[in-house]
């Protein structure tokens, strides 16, 4: 268990020597490792990354278990983790669902606050989000003061990370009580309640989603984006890594990959959800994107690898009833990039019980003279980057009949 007092008192006496002045730091000079979700314990290169980003070997990592119901558990393993990857991880009390503690009182504790401050980096834990903003910040919206270190450590060099979650705190606007995928497609998002704000550690033009291809969500980034106004997306998977440096360097990590959505060029019309000429791009692990210049660079291990249009390994037309399934969206971009075809097809419908149920969508993937791919030479892992997407409402008519 960890009670208020002796939480705070293991924080502190953890402190070294206190940064310099917040008014004296420069701009941000930390790293971002954004988590998709369920990290798995022998997933190495994840987690020695956010150790060696911290500071190598006994860096001090603050870990925030705020999302989890059970902040006490989630804490106490995330602090073993860690510190079996060679870091000096110690727990922060500041969880609403904390038994025993003021959370409110523990986040603008000043000696709790100088501990953070002066770690190598922090973890934040999956769970609900919306619970990380409210222990994070006051009930008028004003940062903490647990808040404001969390921000010294990160502008000086440290690291924030974060899984699913502590994942979706990054970025200014996150999801907060989403529908379903395809009812948001359907509904659309309320301002406040489905969407809410962030921590933003990434920057106000970048919006983050995470379980991203496991649970088919880069479809409900679309209209949350084109709703915030966000031109650039980046959705992670599970049990990978998006790694964000001070340069804006992306470098993906770990078992799947991430998505890049890039709406600069789309258009949007009113009614059901509607949208052409959206760009997208799947980032494989080890490959790199850099947010400033929008540049994309293959893992080493496909840099001699960039496909030929003229000699496609699959051929005839490219179809998926279920877009919105399990890696579905990046095994078809794959096949698209790789293929005889200039488009691939793929489908979202409901039950008949569902909300609107004759309302579906098609994706409609398009290869454009931007589009590129690389396939590894170790793995049969493939990156393609600037493919085409159009969605557009369709009418499912019911009943289904069966053919005859």
């Amino acid at each position: 268990m960890w009670p208020t007092a002796s939480s705070v008192a293991l924080a502190v006496s953890l402190v070294t020597a206190a940064p310099a002045d917040a008014a004296e730091l420069p701009a941000t000079q930390g790293s971002l490792v954004i988590i998709g979700g369920a990290l798995r314990p022998d997933n190495a290169a994840v987690w020695e990354r956010i150790v060696g980003l911290a500071g190598g070997k006994g860096a001090r990592i603050a870990v925030f278990a705020s999302a989890s119901a059970n902040p006490e558990k989630a804490g106490a393993a995330l602090v073993e983790r860690l510190n079996k990857y060679g870091a000096h991880a110690f727990f922060v009390p500041v969880a609403e669902r904390l038994t025993g503690t003021d959370y409110q009182a523990a986040a603008d504790n000043a000696e709790l606050a100088t501990a953070v401050r002066s770690a190598g980096g922090a973890y934040f834990a999956g769970g609900d989000q919306a619970r990380i903003t409210r222990a994070l910040r006051r009930l008028d919206g004003s940062n903490t003061r647990v808040l404001d270190a969390l921000w010294e450590l990160y502008r000086r060099g440290g690291v924030i990370a974060g899984s699913s979650a502590g994942a979706a705190i990054m970025s200014s606007t996150m999801f907060g009580d989403p529908k379903p995928v395809l009812a948001t497609l359907k509904l659309g998002l309320t301002d406040g309640q489905e969407i809410t704000q962030g921590l933003g550690f990434i920057g106000d033009d970048v919006f983050i989603d995470q379980h991203l291809l496991v649970r088919g969500r880069f479809a409900r980034m679309l209209p949350a984006m084109l709703q915030k106004g966000y031109k650039l997306g980046l959705g992670i998977d599970e049990d990978t890594a998006m790694v964000v440096g001070p340069n804006r360097d992306v470098e993906v990590l770990g078992y799947k990959g991430a998505l890049v959505v890039d709406l600069s060029g789309a258009n949007a019309r009113t009614g059901d959800f509607n949208v052409s000429n959206v760009r997208l791009s799947y980032l494989d692990n080890g490959d790199c994107f850099n947010i400033a210049t929008q540049r994309f660079t293959p893992a080493p291990d496909k840099a001699d690898g960039r496909l030929d249009p003229a000699q496609p390994y699959y051929r005839g037309p490219l179809f998926s009833a279920d877009i919105l399934g399990n890696s579905t969206v990046v095994d078809l971009m794959g096949k698209l990039i790789d293929s005889d075809q200039l488009d691939a097809i793929g489908l979202t419908l409901d039950s008949a019980h569902g909300v609107q149920p004759e309302l579906g969508f098609e994706f409609k993937f398009s290869r454009t003279g931007d589009s590129v791919g690389y396939m590894s030479a170790t793995t049969d892992a493939y990156s393609v980057y600037n493919v085409r997407l159009d969605i557009r409402p369709i009418v499912v008519k019911r009943p289904l009949y069966q053919y005859k």
